[in-house]
């Protein structure tokens, strides 16, 4: 093999970026804010970093590819259509670019997730080609990122790209995409568990070279369910060309400070996980914790600008935060505080109660309680208990009002957005139990009646 390609994962946030060497010089594609992991890969793999690839700008989350250019001297890659406000060398679709004798990427333009997207082929014996947000494992990159107005055509360009890709190269070509390992830019759920595809896999299940065009597109317009409300930033901000990100500690806070943060209307966030926050937290504060996709669900619940104060056990938990949220354009905490909740406040810690479907099954035979289904839309279409609310996670801040009165057990389908929730409402002087269990497995089983296909 003339070339090694090194995955780079991100995978709070569902992506991948690429380190492709030929162990003298690489290109990357793709980067992350963060670049100090592609510096530190480059290093480790003894290669200079000559040419950054972008191919698209993209809606979630900050890109590194500015920045990385700045920092190695490469050239800095992205679509002559796509409107910048940077320095680029521009390409487009037919475009060859020589970065070594063994590295010759060949442009493919690859509309759909947006109307300038690109797909760099690496020609050769063994081609591969990263395909972005456009073909993914199993899906496809989702077409209404740029507005309703522009979903249906967009998704037609889409269905157009992926059969483009497999006319123009070999079943044995790698399909190495930047979105679609748990990305809400991928249109649908990919391939379970899929780490690596060809473009004859593709061709057999992907329903964008496996349906017919009318098929397709109506069923990905039809699936296609809310995205994090930060995406709206991420375009101008990547269009401006974002520098490299303030990594350093943020400053500390004492009780004293964070009480007034919190009196401020400020976010407090609680970093622990859920069983750690139920058992004991301080009042007023929310709870996003790292072991799920943190970024994310703040960047999606959060009045943007809204000062963010990390609560984490230990600085590497609050600086792992603080990674996360550069990613999508939340560059500084105001503050941070480390230890336990007892050294953040001198109230007395608040606990939320933590219970199971089997729980709820149980507690409804003998007293009303209110059960509010906090996923998603789609989700709750598949099923859902009968006689629930569903506010979907994203939207409780804004339907406080519609949340039934009295007891609420909030779930979700495993208990990671259904923590975030319960914290929601606590702060807001409801009275919440957690149902910490997974829905799939036990809600049924539990004995609390399932209903099917209804909407929202």
């Amino acid at each position: 093999m003339s070339h090694t390609i090194v995955p780079i994962e991100t995978p709070s946030l569902g992506d991948r970026s690429y380190l492709v060497h030929d162990g003298e010089v690489a290109f990357v594609v793709d980067p992350q804010r963060d670049i100090d992991r592609m510096l530190d890969t480059a290093t480790r793999a003894g290669v200079r970093i000559t040419h950054v690839l972008e191919t698209h700008i993209h809606n979630d989350y900050v890109t590194g590819g500015h920045a990385l250019a700045e920092a190695t001297g490469a050239q800095y890659l992205v679509n002559a259509d796509d409107p910048v406000t940077f320095e680029r060398v521009p390409v487009r679709g037919g475009d060859v670019i020589d970065v070594s004798p063994q590295l010759q990427v060949r442009v493919l333009h690859t509309p759909g997730h947006t109307f300038t997207h690109l797909s760099y082929v690496l020609e050769g014996p063994e081609p591969v080609v990263f395909s972005g947000g456009s073909l993914l494992f199993g899906s496809t990159g989702r077409p209404d990122l740029l507005g309703a107005a522009h979903t249906h055509t967009l998704a037609r360009h889409q269905y157009a790209s992926a059969h483009k890709l497999a006319a123009e190269l070999p079943d044995e070509t790698q399909v190495m995409p930047t979105h679609g390992f748990g990305s809400f830019c991928s249109a649908t759920a990919t391939t379970d568990g899929a780490t690596g595809s060809t473009i004859g896999q593709e061709r057999r299940s992907n329903p964008a070279l496996s349906k017919d065009e009318e098929d397709y597109v109506a069923e990905i317009v039809a699936g296609l369910d809310a995205y994090p409300a930060y995406y709206v930033h991420m375009g101008p901000a990547n269009s401006a060309g974002p520098s490299a990100p303030d990594l350093t500690a943020p400053e500390r806070a004492d009780k004293a400070e964070l009480r007034r943060r919190l009196a401020a209307g400020e976010w407090l966030v609680d970093l622990r996980t859920r069983t750690a926050f139920a058992s004991g937290h301080v009042p007023g504060t929310f709870n996003f914790g790292l072991d799920g996709q943190f970024a994310t669900y703040l960047g999606w619940l959060i009045p943007w600008g809204t000062p963010v104060t990390l609560l984490g056990e230990s600085p590497e938990q609050v600086a792992e935060a603080q990674r996360e949220l550069v990613r999508i354009g939340i560059d500084r905490p105001a503050a941070a505080a480390t230890g336990t909740p007892a050294e953040w406040t001198d109230e007395v810690l608040a606990t939320i109660e933590r219970a199971t479907f089997a729980d709820l099954s149980q507690v409804r035979h003998h007293r009303p309680v209110a059960v509010l289904d906090v996923r998603r839309a789609s989700e709750w279409r598949d099923g859902h208990i009968d006689g629930a609310v569903s506010i979907p996670l994203h939207a409780l801040l804004q339907g406080l009002d519609q949340v039934p009165d009295g007891e609420v057990w909030v779930h979700c389908a495993g208990g990671y957005r259904a923590s975030i929730a319960a914290s929601l409402l606590a702060a807001h002087g409801r009275r919440v139990v957690h149902v910490d269990d997974s829905f799939a497995e036990h809600a049924a089983a539990a004995g609390l009646p399932l209903v099917q296909g209804q909407a929202a």
